[in-house]
């Protein structure tokens, strides 16, 4: 049997208390979540706090019905519609211009700077200027139009950057000897490049996702007559807060989950078939 030395006892006092640290920064990132899954099954009595006053679906049910303020069955449907053209706009382009910039051409770190100036921008800022270039030029913003610009703004950055570390570590090698071979640059691109850059892309286009669906301060002035989700909520906030929230929430979430795990299984089934 081993003896408990005193350097045996101080690498386990350290691995618990590295432990413990680890178990509550989860409980202190996800314990807000899973507070407000389980209180938005409250009862019909229930409030926003513990205790729990009784369960039931009724604050789910709640969701289907016309809402006093605002509409958020419809600002849920507009965010992940406005969502999906940001991912798709984000992955397209990120992926364009990373391609771009495999190779030195003309004011390419005046367009590189010019890219990353919409991390830098605050947003408040940037809406409230969009906000009066628009009303000087007598155009109504939308959320399809002048929040889906501003947010393809906020969002591709990101997603070029990602581009950007993939194509940092990929082997150019395997293009060349595609061509050597005979292959033709759509070629190319679809059967080398594509299938190794797929990872990268997928990232992209979640970057955008994510960053579209609960953005609110560069949306705030630019939505025009219909709100987005996250400025239905802050309205929906200004008067009594409800569990309602908190089942909105949890779907919120879920989704935000199936469609991380739907990329996936896409990038999975994209792979094997690459290999």
């Amino acid at each position: 049997m081993a003896r408990w030395t005193p350097e045996r006892w101080r690498k386990l006092r350290v691995k618990t208390g590295f432990s413990i640290y680890y178990v509550l920064f989860l409980l202190f990132i996800y314990g807000p979540m899973i507070a407000m899954f389980i209180l938005s099954f409250q009862g019909r009595r229930g409030g926003t706090s513990f205790p729990m006053r009784g369960w039931s679906l009724y604050w789910w049910n709640k969701l289907l019905e016309p809402s006093t303020v605002g509409d958020l069955q419809g600002a849920m449907g507009r965010s992940i519609v406005l969502a999906l053209i940001v991912m798709v706009i984000t992955a397209l382009f990120s992926t364009m211009l990373a391609m771009a910039f495999r190779h030195k051409f003309r004011f390419s770190n005046a367009l590189f700077y010019t890219i990353l100036a919409g991390l830098m921008v605050p947003g408040v800022l940037l809406s409230l200027g969009l906000a009066t270039l628009m009303r000087q030029l007598g155009l109504s913003p939308s959320w399809y139009t002048s929040a889906l610009a501003v947010h393809v703004v906020w969002a591709l950055p990101f997603g070029f950057l990602v581009m950007m570390a993939v194509f940092n570590r990929f082997d150019a090698s395997l293009e060349e000897a595609a061509r050597d071979m005979g292959a033709d640059e759509w070629t190319v691109f679809k059967e080398v490049t594509l299938p190794l850059i797929t990872p990268g892309i997928v990232a992209a286009g979640l970057f955008g996702f994510t960053l579209s669906y609960d953005e609110f301060a560069r949306t705030t002035l630019l939505s025009g007559e219909f709100n987005t989700l996250p400025l239905d909520i802050n309205a929906s906030m200004t008067q009594r807060i409800r569990p309602t929230l908190f089942a909105l929430g949890t779907i919120s979430t879920l989704f935000s989950l199936f469609m991380i795990g739907l990329f996936l299984a896409i990038y999975t089934i994209l792979y094997r078939r690459s290999h």
